[in-house]
């Protein structure tokens, strides 16, 4: 008897099946950059990366390390943009995807997603 009745509390013990992972947000760039930087910074898994001091960017993780958003401050080239940087498997090996929306300078923009497209390499 008290064998069965220990039964339900091992069940408790028992590991839970890992929660499936959240979609990844897709950078929408109809919106503006108000609702886009409204949308991404509500992610609840967004942490903020340490400030890097005078770079006019600023960086945000998501937990568990899939993706990061970088948002151009005044100064960057290209401001104002919002910029994704996530990790994809192609071919068997693992690479940085970057995507971004731009809504200044688009000469800027593209020299900021070069040079990150220049880190994945």
């Amino acid at each position: 008897m008290r064998a069965l009745a220990a039964l339900p509390l091992l069940a408790a013990c028992a590991p839970q099946p890992a929660a499936p992972p959240a979609p990844r947000l897709v950078l929408d760039c109809s919106l503006s950059y108000e609702q886009l930087s409204a949308k991404v910074l509500a992610l609840p898994s967004l942490k903020p990366a340490p400030r890097t001091p005078g770079e006019p960017y600023r960086f945000y993780n998501v937990e568990g390390g899939a993706e990061a958003f970088v948002f151009t401050e005044e100064g960057a080239p290209g401001h104002p943009a919002i910029l994704k940087q996530e990790a994809v498997q192609q071919d068997g090996r693992k690479l940085m995807k970057n995507t971004g929306c731009a809504y200044g300078d688009k000469a800027g923009f593209d020299q900021v997603m070069a040079y990150l497209e220049s880190l994945g390499r």
